[in-house]
């Protein structure tokens, strides 16, 4: 199998939520990422992330604050994903609880470096 990295991404303005609805996304996340791991398909649940950070671009290596949640999507956090391939993977993503909000799954097949 191969591993998928599962980028979730909402959009700022339709994933404002009540505190309640808030601990029921929770639980609807924990859930579905539970469900993988018993199927055998998740390599690592990963984390939600904070919204600030740094930004380092360019040859000069500039750095920056950001990513700004006043962005239209923010990326939300990530998980990895064994698949056979990258359909099966987008096949596991379709039960993602952010889609319910209007998110997105962007999903990336992981090459491995040799080393």
């Amino acid at each position: 199998m191969k591993e998928y990295l599962f980028i979730y991404r909402a959009d700022t303005d339709s994933h404002a939520m009540q505190d309640d609805a808030v601990a029921n996304d929770h639980i609807k996340w924990k859930t579905w990422l539970e469900g993988l791991a018993k199927k055998g398909n998740l390599s690592n649940p990963g984390n939600p992330l904070a919204a600030g950070g740094k930004v380092l671009s360019g040859k000069t290596k500039k750095i920056t604050d950001g990513p700004f949640i006043e962005a239209k999507e923010i990326i939300g956090g990530y998980s990895i994903v064994k698949a056979g391939d990258l359909s099966e993977a987008a096949e596991l993503a379709k039960g993602c609880p952010g889609l319910e909000y209007g998110g997105t799954v962007e999903i990336r097949e992981v090459n491995q470096l040799a080393m």
